[in-house]
């Protein structure tokens, strides 16, 4: 069971129009609505089958009628202040989601079934969620507001999920003694006391601070010490609350936290086995959605204490597991995540030397925003538990590395493949070593060439190429200047695009382009040109710049000797990477003017007289030569519909690319579409599976090929398009026969 206090997606205004509810029932995702008065009285429940039903009643459907109307006229509730038991008996296969009211009948909370996940704000946290980080103020602060806020804009900044803060009442803690100086007091309770009551805030400041944080877009979680701080923060509202170690014992308090409903963060230093097992069990009996954190209390710890095999212990307790650290350094959180921690907490301050034990065991800016960096790439580097499967990066590798088999003098059709006619040798372009023994002895299914690879149709009786498609549009293949005879020859194609290498500039096209082809053409320029100098349009380097035209003035005097090996064809279409990337990371969105307006310069100096500049639509991250690259331009569609209406410049629309740039922005392919679509004069179309798995077959991907079509051939239903397939060219083309004829029911 999961209570949350968040219900802006759950509740309607019982006056406000059916058609309004409907509406958010669409966009909520959530199949109900509790409809509630001026005052947040629980007035009624609807589902969309309550709509449906009130609908088939109506002899006049009148979408304006206020939602009250539709809603039944009673409803199962239950008291905020139930035991977890009886709230969880409520819930069953017909009520997924439980109104919880106070005395009044106010909606206070929703109960809805179990959640593999804990949610605190907008974030989930659990396994396989991003690390959950946590910035300690604690009283770092100093007793003093501004560097509180200070502490809270450099959490932010580094990029952490929450801040924290503590609440006490000294005076419920320390009685008598609680502004006294008690010479009875032992020396560490003397110590600790003095400092708590010098540096701590006033409520009012913490609340000031706790709205910092909101205006920070960081959660503030605050560990109350105490019943009355636990009332105080009740009031303001928190969305989770820190149970300190010296707290995980003290079952009374955490029975009040198990009241408030939010989630609960607790660290487990100075606690025995049978002590956490016995909270725990607690914490569980009551309902609560808790992390436990791994924690030794010691400030600072030695490194020998730390003990972060814990975490493995600390799974069997029953919930998700996290670390909160009082070492010095930044680089065992690491460690813990990749023991299972889904909670980091750390301490920071400005400065270390300080008065208080914490300041000795805190980060300072650079170490936390260095800390938050490296978690993030560690989690990422940690992956999943999936079948392993071979990477992007690792692909390019395997064609230049690997080795594959290959024959040894040319074989005819029908002729028996003897182990004398196999050689094993580099590069890794066909038929993988560990299948020798599978093709030796097989029957030659076509003329194979001295020394080419043998591929996977080389295992089959016969090979099977449909010769002719039925498209609505002009459709072709990319092809490279050594293969476009053979890829031509008796195929029925509109157009091949030529995808060039710097080395092809130097090639003359008539040599592999014979007796004027009845074919159109198009070019895709080279990403890398000599001295691994990488096309990029919009760099901030002028020099590197300026290259870049040249380069890219040389593809295009090279596209008209293409042009004159074609009959009366003439501004071809080039396919152009603009540039814009960067090795260290993303560009901020509030630089990215620099790069689209160094990108007009260019514009300005290119020779485009002969050629349509078509720039491509780019993933958010582009594996270039030499390892992958962080991609800021022709990413967003915005970005691109405003860059196109103000230059007039057309894009290619990489299906591949824009859907991995979808998958990791959270963005719909379809509403890229429509926003980019009076831009698009051509298309590659390929398949992608995740962020950064390009060209993948298609149908093996995420790319929803009948959506895909619908909306292409309504809004640039003339674009021409490839099928760009990863190494589709190879085995006489089998890619690429096999991706259109895939396409045929759709294009």
């Amino acid at each position: 069971m999961r209570i949350t206090k968040k219900l802006d997606t759950f509740v309607v205004h019982k006056d406000i129009s059916v058609k309004l509810a409907l509406d958010k029932l669409e966009k909520s995702g959530q199949q109900i609505l509790f409809v509630i008065d001026s005052a947040g009285r629980l007035m009624g429940i609807v589902t969309d089958g309550d709509v449906r039903r009130w609908l088939m009643k109506q002899p006049k459907i009148d979408l304006t009628k206020p939602i009250i109307s539709v809603a039944p006229s009673s409803c199962v509730s239950a008291n905020i202040n139930d035991s977890s038991d009886q709230i969880k008996r409520l819930i069953n296969r017909k009520i997924k989601q439980l109104p919880l009211v106070d005395q009044d009948g106010v909606l206070k909370a929703v109960a809805t079934s179990a959640s593999q996940y804990i949610t605190i704000g907008d974030k989930e946290i659990g396994s396989g969620k991003p690390v959950y980080i946590i910035a300690e103020v604690g009283n770092n602060h100093q007793g003093k507001l501004d560097e509180a806020k200070a502490l809270i804009d450099m959490a932010s900044e580094a990029g952490v999920d929450s801040v924290k803060f503590q609440m006490r009442s000294m005076e419920a803690l320390y009685g008598k003694q609680s502004n006294k100086r008690s010479v009875s007091q032992d020396l560490g309770v003397q110590y600790t006391s003095d400092l708590l009551s010098k540096f701590q805030l006033s409520d009012d400041d913490l609340f000031k601070a706790f709205d910092h944080c909101k205006l920070n877009e960081v959660e503030p979680i605050c560990t109350p010490w105490d019943l009355e701080s636990l009332k105080k923060l009740e009031d303001y509202g928190m969305k989770a609350y820190k149970v300190a170690s010296a707290d995980f014992t003290n079952h009374e308090l955490l029975r009040e936290l198990a009241k408030t409903h939010v989630p609960l963060i607790c660290s487990t230093g100075m606690s025995t086995d049978d002590e956490i097992l016995e909270s725990s069990e607690l914490l569980k009996s009551l309902g609560v959605q808790g992390i436990l954190l791994h924690c030794n209390s010691t400030y600072p710890t030695p490194f020998k204490d730390v003990n972060l095999n814990y975490i493995r212990v600390l799974r069997k307790f029953g919930f998700d597991v996290g670390y909160s650290g009082h070492e010095r350094g930044n680089f065992i959180p690491l460690a813990a995540i990749a023991l299972g921690a889904c909670v980091i907490e750390k301490h920071i301050t400005f400065n270390k030397d300080q008065e208080g034990n914490d300041h000795k065991v805190s980060l300072l800016p650079e170490e936390l925003k260095e800390m938050v960096d490296q978690i993030r790439m560690s989690q990422e580097a940690l992956g999943n538990d999936n079948p392993r499967s071979i990477t992007q990066g690792e692909l390019m590798n395997r064609e230049v590395l690997a080795k594959s088999l290959y024959s040894v003098r040319k074989i005819s059709q029908g002729e028996k493949i003897t182990r004398d006619l196999i050689v094993v040798k580099s590069p890794g372009q066909g038929l993988q070593p560990n299948k020798l023994e599978l093709l030796v002895g097989r029957i030659a299914n076509r003329d194979i060439e001295e020394d080419s690879c043998f591929f996977n149709s080389d295992l089959q009786e016969k090979i099977i190429k449909k010769d002719n498609f039925n498209f609505k549009r002009p459709y072709g293949i990319p092809v490279r200047y050594h293969d476009f005879q053979k890829l031509t020859s008796n195929s029925p194609l509109d157009f091949v695009e030529f995808h060039l290498s710097y080395q092809d500039l130097n090639e003359k096209p008539s040599d592999f382009i014979m007796d004027k082809p009845q074919l159109f053409f198009t070019v895709h320029a080279p990403e890398l040109f000599k001295n691994d100098h990488i096309l990029d349009l919009c760099s901030i380097d002028g020099n590197y710049r300026k290259l870049s035209v040249n380069y890219l003035n040389e593809v295009i005097e090279h596209c008209d000797e293409i042009a004159r090996c074609f009959r009366d064809q003439d501004s071809p279409i080039l396919v152009v990477n603009a540039g814009g990337w960067d090795t260290a990371g993303f560009v901020p969105d509030e630089k990215k003017g620099i790069y689209y307006e160094n990108l007009k310069k260019s514009l300005n100096e290119i020779n485009s007289t002969k050629v349509k500049i078509a720039f491509q639509t780019m993933p958010p991250f582009p594996w270039h030569f030499g390892g992958q690259s962080f991609h800021n331009l022709f990413v967003n569609p915005y970005e691109i519909d405003t860059f196109c209406s103000e230059t007039g410049q057309k894009i290619c629309f990489d299906v591949s690319h824009s859907m991995m740039a979808c998958n990791y922005y959270g963005w719909d392919l379809n509403d890229f579409i429509n926003i980019v679509s009076k831009h698009i004069v051509y298309l590659h179309v390929v398949d992608a599976k995740g962020s950064d798995g390009e060209g993948v077959q298609l149908g093996e991907g995420d790319v929803n090929f009948k959506d895909l079509a619908t909306i292409l051939n309504k809004t640039c239903p003339n674009a021409p398009f490839i099928p760009e397939v990863w190494q589709g060219h190879k085995d006489g083309g089998s890619g690429f026969w096999s991706a259109l004829e895939y396409l045929e029911n759709y294009l």
